[in-house]
């Protein structure tokens, strides 16, 4: 009798997938960084996209926002935009007798920070509450902000013309930054045979629902962490404050931002644990803005550099 072996089991399609692809289709040859920035998204983080300018940054975040299906708001950072600009300002209401708030386009599900380090230091310093605490205070009133809350940032290197360096304290907000780089030959000849990049965009149709995302970021949150898995996060940040490679190594936040996306890298695998490929993957764009190269003060190290880490610490 002739026995019939059983098909192979395909794994099912993540629901982000279709999302994804849509970005792909725009954004051509960079398939690891969008992966990257939904990663962030899904644990909750905020994106930092740093590269010369022309490199498609605003495009990405643009496409995300259009996927993601989030109200969301641009804001072009310049050196002449303010605080109020960002976050809004009390106007006297001469019918009512009174001051009235009216917001800012910080209160919004995504804000795109477009250009975020040709703004002061003063304006620059507007998002740190709302990116850490999800709330503004405004004239010594609390104000909640949209749930979900992101913000999508892009930035031209520090050396170019008119740039104010982001400080420490605000590039610890960013979860994940990401460097898109050129394209291959063959996606920038796509590139150059294709449709406009702009009209695509707008022809994005919404992929996600608010109530989606936040059910998604839940369930990232529950992905399952062992004790080696954490033990070997713990490696990786030890290593990176007794390496004489670094002013300084990685915090608490920064052990805990690791293991979120990991958490978040996994679930878009399709897998309910962590392994220390999911921890490798995600540790340079986690990594890689938060650790200062020794002797080379105000240079942010690269990739590489943290990928230094994974070579020096053994997965258990």
């Amino acid at each position: 009798m002739l026995s019939l072996k059983p098909l192979p089991v395909r794994p099912a399609a993540h629901p982000l997938q279709p999302a994804m692809d849509a970005a792909n289709r725009v954004i051509l040859g960079k398939e690891e960084q969008i992966r990257l920035a939904m990663a962030c998204l899904l644990a909750g983080g905020h994106l930092l996209i740093e590269d010369l300018p022309g490199v498609g940054k605003t495009t990405l975040a643009h496409v995300l926002a259009k996927v993601m299906g989030l109200n969301f708001h641009r804001i072009q950072f310049t050196s002449d935009l303010l605080p109020a600009d960002i976050i809004g300002v009390s106007v006297f209401d001469r019918a009512t007798g009174s001051f009235k708030f009216h917001p800012g386009p910080v209160f919004s599900q995504l804000i795109l920070a477009d250009e975020v380090n040709r703004a002061t230091p003063k304006t620059q310093s507007a998002l740190l509450e709302a990116m850490e605490e999800h709330q503004v205070t405004v004239e010594g009133e609390t104000r909640a902000l949209p749930e979900p809350f992101f913000v999508i940032a892009t930035q031209n290197p520090s050396n170019q013309i008119g740039t104010f360096p982001l400080p420490e304290s605000q590039l610890d907000r960013f979860l994940i930054r990401l460097e898109l780089g050129y394209p291959g030959r063959a996606a920038e000849r796509a590139l150059l045979a294709g449709e406009d990049r702009r009209t695509m965009v707008g022809d994005l149709p919404p992929m996600l629902e608010p109530h989606q995302l936040v059910a998604w970021q839940a369930q990232v949150r529950s992905v399952h962490a062992s004790g080696p898995l954490i033990d070997y996060v713990q490696a990786l940040v030890e290593q990176s404050r007794q390496s004489p490679l670094y002013e300084s190594g990685l915090s608490p936040r920064a052990a805990l931002a690791l293991l979120n996306a990991a958490r978040a890298w996994a679930f878009l695998g399709g897998r309910d644990k962590v392994i220390p490929e999911d921890v490798q993957a995600v540790l340079p764009g986690v990594a890689g803005h938060r650790l200062r190269t020794r002797g080379t003060p105000g240079t942010q190290s690269s990739a590489s550099n943290a990928r230094q880490l994974i070579e020096a610490v053994p997965i258990p």
